[in-house]
């Protein structure tokens, strides 16, 4: 078959006004279909049951059911798909008929497999097939009826379960996001089954409940809560509220149906079958802790929709955002998207819990905007970053840690340019100001991806800033020789140490030197601190030098630190001797973890010793080694759980293939043959000894998967039983610290306000001559406009003490919300010996917050 019938339906509908070209659109689809109808005619299984395809680069592999795949793929052409298909219905029914099928065998799959994307897409294109004529327009109300009514047992609580309502929002949010595309129709062909349906939407909308989404919000107000004061269900149908009584007019979304109506209400209308949603998972406990556990799973199938993070005043995202949202990048459009391409792509990358992609991902996207578009993107990249540094003090941790990695990142594939003297002014704000804080941290990642001189070099134009550049990396070696010291024991031992190394002694040898020359003399301390310090020096030309040194000589550190004690000397050591150095610190520690010198619960009594706490406000350091311990200890967990799977389906194998194997063996000894009157095997020996040494090696390989299952399975329990003293510290430091600090509740039971003084700066209420962006010339900048998020405000009014609290207490729902599902499965021990007594309100509501967690008044903390 040629491939001129692929192209041409993948290319159909690219040069339609509407996406801002020139081309008939008409003429494009009449084309496609006359030279689909030809080669359905020849060959109508490869079309329709296509399985690998390689189309123009070899690499756009097209899968099985060509047609329904480009629907999926392609979901801004499905308005030209549902055409084409519409046309051939006028000719060939069963054409039709297989696709409607097809797509609600598919539909009906998607819904009890939780694939939210393909539910989505494919309700998407029934409405398609509708507005041409394919489908019944009555069918596609019952099918939105039957979500609606789905959604709406769900929230019962007697036949349902409340804490699924992030399926029963999914269920109703699929059938707002086909309306822009089928909703005109529907309200021209059955506007009464169509009224009944938004009707119904309605009563969903009064009956759900409000979804404050403090834990999920990117930004929080003065006061501690969310600034979005409808949630995404509220939002959307507010807006499809406005569209109706637009009378359904979407200027983004095509509309190919309309030349060839004549032609379309000819054919036959299919009616779909009846879909089945899945029965709600009904609740068998009323314990809050079991809903609670309940909602997570479920916000985690189903988690929220993408929202906007205002970043731009609403004049520049013009009224297209909505319908743009999906496609974004490289979609040719007739509209201004730079800035809400821009809006997408930070909504995702500071989307919580976790963005829908790593964020490297956004990284690449974004650098390639830039070099694709250099007139155009980088400006409204600058004014991105700008809006969101100016709004810095009320983002959440998390979201400011992603966008300090990005940053970073970015300007390096840009040869660090920035017009730092913007932000000059941050110098004399207070060192805990988290703007000041920003571009420290900023300029400590830069330096990470390239060199110090270079860095500093980079902001020769804001040289104020040179202060905020960490000191030159280097070691900070304490037995360091010269003159002066070279005569004391530390020094000493320090070179034997090294000269031994040098001569390649072995561990042992070492070890037997420590134990009897340097222990008796000066002590176990003493001892780890020339240990230590001299091995971490000879390891200090390369991360490659330090982890050789750490294989090698490994075993002499973990015999000096036998306890917590010992490895919390040790992680000082590492700090002072990398004190230049938060990278080195941060991977010398990790790697120590990984090697088992340093346990992970010392690693948090580290963390929140008073010299690291004293840092939380004002620097990431303590903040990233934390972040990296909790982390390989979740990840340990799940590489064991993925390799006992691996072990399962392997011990299952070698149980088959013995099985087999001694099954062989055994018929083949069963086989008799007289022999001078005495019975005797029938097989030659030779075959029998292979028999026999083929069922010994099934049978020893089946052994020895057992005995790794088995290893593994006590790796995991003892890995479970870490992870959970490592929750408990955590939040048990947590608690403690915020405690101690935290200003107490007055004795009307009012909360403090750690924000107050503070005023915010609101982006989009500023002069929109400084917002403005507009890219008028050649360059790139309007030649009236200034420079963007200049901030003339030289103070920050809160105060040190509140700072560090309000740090604190983001950092804590951060780990509760990448940690929630580890956290649900602890959650009544936390309860027991963590959450009791007089918790302070604050750090209650971070923790529970974090967890999307319920009281039982049923009000969200």
């Amino acid at each position: 078959m040629s491939a001129g019938w692929r192209t041409l339906l993948l290319r159909i509908g690219d040069r339609c006004p509407e996406y801002g070209g020139s081309a008939d659109h008409k003429e494009h689809i009449e084309t496609c279909y006359g030279v689909l109808s030809r080669e359905y005619e020849h060959s109508r299984e490869a079309i329709f049951e296509l399985k690998y395809l390689e189309v123009l680069t070899e690499i756009f592999f097209l899968p099985k059911q060509f047609l329904l795949e480009c629907a999926e793929q392609l979901p801004h052409k499905i308005p030209f798909f549902g055409v084409l298909v519409g046309l051939i219905n006028l000719e060939n029914e069963d054409f039709a008929k297989d696709i409607v099928d097809t797509t609600q065998a598919k539909l009906q799959d998607a819904l009890h497999s939780e694939n939210r994307d393909r539910i989505r897409i494919l309700l998407r294109f029934l409405s398609g097939l509708m507005c041409s004529k394919v489908v019944v327009p009555n069918s596609i109300v019952e099918t939105f009826e039957t979500l609606l009514s789905s959604a709406a047992t769900i929230l019962d609580e007697e036949t349902g379960n409340p804490s699924w309502q992030p399926r029963a929002d999914f269920y109703v949010y699929c059938i707002l996001a086909s309306l822009p595309w089928g909703g005109p129709e529907l309200f021209e062909q059955v506007p009464d089954e169509f009224e009944r349906v938004l009707v119904g939407i309605q009563s969903y909308i009064s009956i759900r409940r409000h979804f404050d989404d403090i834990a999920f919000s990117v930004f929080e107000t003065d006061e501690g809560h969310s600034p979005n004061k409808k949630d995404f269900m509220e939002d959307l149908w507010e807006r499809i509220q406005i569209l109706s009584r637009s009378g359904w007019k979407v200027k983004s979304v095509p509309k190919p149906h309309l030349p060839f109506e004549a032609q379309l209400v000819a054919g036959k209308s299919h009616r779909l079958s009846p879909i089945s949603c899945p029965p709600p998972n009904l609740s068998q406990t009323n314990s809050e802790i079991l809903k609670g556990q309940e909602k997570h799973e479920a916000d985690l199938k189903y988690p929220q929709r993408l929202r906007r993070l205002h970043i731009f005043p609403t004049n520049q995202a013009e009224d297209s955002r909505k319908e743009c949202a999906f496609y974004l990048v490289s979609l040719p459009v007739s509209f201004r998207y730079e800035y809400l391409m821009a809006e997408t792509i930070f909504s995702q990358l500071l989307l919580l819990p976790n963005p829908p992609f790593r964020p490297i991902y956004y990284t690449l996207v974004i650098i390639d905007l830039c070099k694709a578009l250099p007139g155009a993107f980088p400006s409204v990249v600058v004014g991105a970053v700008h809006a969101l540094f100016d709004r810095i003090s009320n983002m959440d941790m998390e979201c400011r840690t992603r966008l300090i990695l990005w940053f970073s990142h970015h300007l390096s594939n840009f040869q660090f340019i920035w017009p730092w003297q913007e932000w000059s002014y941050v110098k004399d704000l207070p060192r805990w100001a988290p703007q000041r804080v920003f571009v420290q941290e900023v300029l400590e990642r830069e330096i990470r991806l390239s060199y110090f001189e270079k860095i500093k070099q980079s902001i020769e134009d804001a040289a104020e800033l040179e202060e905020l550049l960490p000191p030159k990396a280097g070691p900070n070696f304490k037995f360091l020789s010269d003159e002066s010291t070279e005569n004391t024991d530390g020094h000493k031992l320090s070179k034997e140490l090294v000269g031994m190394v040098r001569g390649k002694k072995n561990v042992r040898d070492i070890i037997l030197w420590v134990e009897e020359h340097v222990i008796p003399t000066n002590g176990a301390e003493f001892a780890l601190d020339v240990v230590s310090q001299t091995l971490l020096d000879i390891g200090s030309k390369s991360f490659t030098h330090l982890i050789t040194v750490l294989e090698r000589y490994g075993q002499i550190i973990s015999k000096l630190c036998p306890n917590e004690e010992m490895q919390l000397l040790l992680m000082d050591e590492v700090g002072a001797y990398w004190k230049n150095s938060t990278q080195m610190t941060a991977i010398a520690i990790d790697r120590m973890m990984g090697y088992r010198l340093i346990s992970n619960l010392a690693i948090v009594k580290w963390v929140f010793s008073p010299a690291n706490v004293e840092q939380f406000h004002v620097s990431d350091r303590p903040w990233e080694i934390l972040r990296n311990a909790v982390s390989k200890t979740y990840n340990r967990i799940s590489d064991l759980r993925k390799e006992i799977q691996s072990l399962k389906k392997g011990l299952q194998v070698a149980k088959e293939v013995s099985a087999k194997a001694t099954k062989e063996l055994e018929e083949a000894k069963s086989v008799l043959e007289i022999v001078e009157g005495q019975p005797a095997p029938a097989e030659r020996p030779g075959r029998l000894r292979r028999l026999q040494a083929y069922a010994d090696k099934a049978k020893k390989e089946e052994v020895t998967t057992e005995e790794s299952l088995e290893a593994k399975g006590a790796l995991l329990a003892r890995a479970l039983e870490e992870s959970k003293e490592l929750l408990k510290l955590l939040f048990k430091r947590f608690v403690d610290v915020l405690t101690e600090r935290l200003p107490a509740v007055s004795a009307d039971g009012e909360i403090p306000n750690l924000r107050a003084g503070y005023q915010n700066v609101n982006f989009a209420a500023q002069d929109l001559e400084t917002a403005t962006m507009e890219i008028d010339n050649e360059n790139g900048a309007d030649k009236n406009s200034e420079p963007n998020g200049q901030n003339t405000k030289n103070d920050y009014n809160v105060g040190e003490l509140e700072q560090w609290c309000l740090c604190t207490l983001g950092y804590l729902k951060s780990f509760s919300r990448q940690y929630a599902t580890e956290i649900w499965s602890q959650i009544a021990m936390l309860d027991e010996e963590v959450f009791v007594g007089d918790i302070h309100p604050l750090i209650r509501k971070a923790a529970f917050s974090g967890l999307c967690r319920f009281t039982n008044e049923g009000s969200q903390l």
